[in-house]
């Protein structure tokens, strides 16, 4: 028995292990556990680098990433977790080609999530790649075109599909106890404070950023298109949409559907009308996308039409629903509030019926990933029917907000019913070489 199939009939032992924050792990035997490269080492992925070392089923053999001062602090807490120390790479290929990994995890910026997600898989390498999916719409469809080709495991990271606080509620949503359920709503009203308008600079000193920019057009550096800031940039990132909003809109569509299957309706699928209004209104920085946007998502699946709503304030110093970020579904019986830390479901005259408290830890998801590895059973966040949905709806909605109207969804081409400038937006005008999409 080769070494991929006997981690596919060995039994987990994640589940019974407590991990401690920092502290090192005992491992499973070398023969079950994981070799796993990160493509990153700072900001999410220094969070996935923690969760994966501190694993009983996971070992980290490379950390890849353009900024050696990120990749080496991430390699320090990744041995004082697991106990081994992992090769340093900048090139992520390297790891692809050279480390014979079970798994590829890609914690990059925005527009490095799809190439290394797709190499890997034609490599045969499983990838846990973060929320969005891609860059754009034709990246995802090119990572999910990958996946199914060759037949990989690909978990995005909304890890709140993985949560007992998530489960709770949909089991709930499912006894009917809402009623005729036919709005949904999510929204961001967590304050962010302004980036200005820093001069151009050199990059810092040992960084490659012609590399960092990858298939993104070749610009001047400057900080506020760098580390943190660069999601801000139509070059790099989805916006607040993208960043936090992919999260909230696939908890919305997750409640939604619940209620679905309770009152006998089809699930909602994909939304039909798509229609933004919003823009740039408050900070006067160098922002691209906007700081207050409406999105509504119209679902014209089954008999009775469903809306969905989204909603960002990032200037707002307030939460709404008691959440500054979160996914609402209303019936004509109650409705239910999913946030960050738990639910709530209430009744007429808003009383409340029910509430779960909870959390957003990853771990979980991290452990259902490995666990679908060796099952080879879709992860729940599986990319191709749920992260890759979830992050088409961030991508419509920015590109409903950039053009300023009404757009009709082509669900099957995923592409915009008569409107050549919507679907230019689809993709990048043009990928800056060598940095093309493979050919899958």
């Amino acid at each position: 028995m080769d070494r991929r199939e006997f981690l596919k009939s060995s039994s987990s032992t994640a589940a019974a292990a407590t991990v401690l924050a920092g502290h090192q792990v005992a491992k499973a035997a070398a023969s079950e556990r994981l070799r796993v490269g990160v493509v990153g080492g700072g900001g999410r992925a220094y969070s996935l680098n923690c969760t994966f070392a501190s694993n009983p089923n996971a070992e980290i053999v490379a950390i890849a990433d353009l900024d050696s001062a990120k990749r080496d602090k991430a390699i320090a807490e990744v041995t004082k977790r697991q106990g081994t120390k992992p090769a340093a790479e900048k090139d992520f290929r390297r790891l692809i080609d050279d480390y014979k990994l079970d798994a590829l995890v890609v914690g990059t910026p925005d527009h490095w999530h799809a190439i290394p997600t797709i190499m890997a898989c034609q490599a045969g390498i499983d990838v846990y790649v973060e929320k969005p999916d891609g860059h754009n719409i034709v990246e995802g469809q090119t990572m999910v075109t990958a996946l199914k080709k060759h037949k990989r495991v690909v978990q995005m990271g909304s890890q709140h599909r993985s949560t007992d606080r998530m489960k709770s509620a949909l089991e709930f949503i499912r006894t009917g106890a809402l009623g005729r359920c036919m709005v949904a709503k999510a929204w961001e009203s967590t304050k962010q404070g302004p980036i200005g308008f820093p001069p151009d600079s050199d990059p810092p000193a040992g960084i490659d950023y012609d590399f960092w920019l990858g298939a993104a057009p070749k610009r001047p550096f400057n900080r506020n298109r760098f580390h943190g800031r660069w999601r801000w940039f139509y070059d790099y990132g989805t916006g607040d949409l993208g960043n936090d909003g992919v999260h909230r809109l696939d908890m919305a569509v997750a409640a939604l559907s619940a209620a679905c299957e309770a009152q006998g309706d089809p699930l909602p699928g994909m939304p039909r009308k798509i229609q933004a209004s919003g823009g740039k209104w408050y900070f006067d920085d160098a922002q691209e996308f906007p700081d207050t946007l409406q999105v509504n998502y119209e679902y014209h699946s089954g008999e009775h039409r469903k809306l969905l709503t989204y909603e960002m304030r990032i200037w707002a110093p307030y939460s709404f629903h008691q959440n500054s970020e979160g996914a609402a579904v209303y019936g004509d019986k109650g409705y239910i509030i999913i946030g960050n830390t738990g639910w709530s479901a209430y009744t007429a005259r808003n009383k409340l019926i029910k509430e779960v408290k909870g959390d957003s830890f990853e771990g979980p998801h991290v452990q259902n990933f490995i666990d679908c590895i060796k099952s080879r059973d879709k992860p729940a966040c599986d990319l191709e029917t749920v992260g890759h949905p979830a992050s088409v709806l961030c991508h419509s909605g920015n590109i409903a907000a950039r053009v300023g109207r009404q757009l009709t969804f082509d669900a099957k081409t995923e592409t915009f019913e008569n409107d050549p400038d919507a679907n230019a937006l689809r993709t990048r005008p043009e990928y800056r070489k060598p940095w093309t999409l493979p050919e899958v």
